[in-house]
């Protein structure tokens, strides 16, 4: 207890001496008797400040450099590439506004550092430098703004009608899949006729779902547009697709879409990231509760000739669970038959 008292007695006997030391040179400067109003340290500190300005930046180029190993690899899709284009060009730009920002920050106390013989030059404003720059600024987000709707708006905007068409439900927690069948036609869907077995609730009075089937895995044509149409089961989801730049959330009672051109096939990824091992995967980027770590889906891009002949080997979803036939439509129950 002594000790913690000495040295808080120690302490303020510390400030009370700088204190005084202050209050004398500040005297002094009133008589006009302090011949230095500044010292060393104020030389000091203006050279670090660019000395700092360029060892960070030289720093932050060093070490995205050594970083770029960790950067997304090569884009999978053609959406993809202007998707990269777009980001590029900001980085480039932001940079650009940040370096001649913080040159001038950390510059000017060097160059306009204290000096006994220098008055402060009083300068208020100047309409024509703030115009320049609340101008040049407006103009380049106008800019970047325009091609981002673009670009968005081209994933969005209807497919191609040669497109191969693809449903995605995410529930908690895992991804649900459903393809057309030989018809290319979805079938319709109602959520009142979920159960265990049929996920998705698929209507089976809608003719076109009768050949739909369920894989355990996403297959897609490479060089052909595919289209993805998302819905939400429950809470918010988000169909994440990092190799080709997609990303959109699937929403309760609201379906999304969007449509991409795939370019790589994954033994054609393996090649490119030298990794044997390499899979495309869809992953959930909506925090959607406990098991939001599981929801993952394989993605496998084929030749089209590889994905024609996966294509015709699945099964519908009604051939795989013929219990649902009870439930079609007495006048229908002859073409559900028959596919």
């Amino acid at each position: 207890m002594n000790s913690i008292i000495i040295s808080i007695t120690a302490i303020l006997l510390l400030v009370i001496f700088f204190l005084l030391f202050r209050v004398g040179s500040l005297l002094s400067i009133l008589k006009g008797s302090y011949a230095k109003r500044v010292g060393s340290s104020n030389s000091i500190n203006a050279i670090l400040f660019p000395i700092f300005f360029f060892v960070g930046l030289g720093l932050i180029f060093w070490y995205s450099g050594k970083a770029s190993e960790f950067y997304l690899p090569k884009s999978a899709s053609e959406h993809g590439i202007v998707t990269d284009y777009l980001f590029w060009l900001i980085t480039v730009i932001i940079m650009i506004a940040f370096i001649a920002t913080n040159l001038l920050l950390f510059v000017f106390p060097y160059m306009y550092q204290y000096k006994d013989d220098r008055k402060a030059h009083f300068y208020p404003d100047n309409h024509k430098l703030e115009l320049i720059w609340t101008v040049i600024p407006a103009i380049v987000l106008t800019v970047l703004i325009f091609f981002g709707w673009k670009t968005w708006t081209d994933i969005t905007a209807p497919a191609p009608k040669d497109a191969v068409v693809l449903e995605i439900m995410g529930k908690q927690f895992n991804w649900v899949v459903r393809y057309p069948g030989k018809d290319g036609k979805l079938g319709g869907y109602n959520f009142k006729l979920i159960d265990a077995t049929n996920e998705m609730g698929i209507d089976f009075s809608d003719k076109s779902s009768f050949d739909d089937f369920l894989p355990r895995e996403i297959h897609i044509p490479k060089g052909k547009a595919v289209q993805f149409k998302i819905r939400a089961r429950d809470v918010l989801h988000s169909v994440f697709l990092p190799h080709f730049r997609q990303k959109m959330d699937a929403v309760p009672g609201m379906p999304t879409t969007f449509w991409f051109t795939p370019i790589y096939t994954t033994d054609e990824m393996k090649s490119i990231t030298n990794n044997p091992n390499f899979k495309y995967e869809l992953a959930c980027t909506e925090v959607c509760g406990r098991g939001h770590f599981g929801m993952k889906f394989l993605l496998v891009v084929d030749e089209p000739e590889d994905f024609d002949k996966w294509n015709a080997q699945q099964e519908a979803f009604l051939k795989k669970n013929p219990d649902y036939l009870a439930k079609i439509p007495t006048d229908l129950k002859n073409i559900a038959s028959v596919k």
